[in-house]
């Protein structure tokens, strides 16, 4: 099983919030509906800007918690890293196949595992 760490906002340089889960899509989509009552939702937290899958869930709680304590910079430069322009990456997500296990080898992102980066 792959569990996600993700960033979610309500616009570029807006509200950040992270997350772990171990079913992005749902998540996501909880988060377009307003179905997650709180932080997301009192803030209209629904543009999936950075995620990362690990095989391992201790893994991705430590992760999660580090990026948490994070200052935020760092977390805009994380996004921007892959996402200059901070575009929902839901729909990119969704447009293609389904998140395939392969994918969330530990401590990368899916354009990591995808071979597509640039040094």
């Amino acid at each position: 099983m792959t569990y996600w760490v993700y960033i979610v906002t309500n616009g570029r340089y807006g509200v950040l919030y992270v997350g772990v889960t171990n079913s992005l899509e749902r998540r996501i989509a909880q988060h377009k509906a307003r179905e997650i009552p709180g932080f997301t939702k009192t803030h209209g937290l629904d543009r999936l800007v950075f995620y990362r899958g690990y095989g391992d869930v201790h893994d991705a709680i430590h992760f999660e918690k580090q990026l948490k304590r994070w200052r935020r910079e760092w977390k805009v430069r994380l996004i921007e890293k892959d996402n200059p322009h901070w575009g929902d990456l839901y729909r990119q997500m969704m447009a293609s196949s389904p998140l395939h296990p392969a994918l969330g080898a530990p401590g990368l992102s899916l354009r990591e595992n995808r071979g597509d980066t640039k040094d």
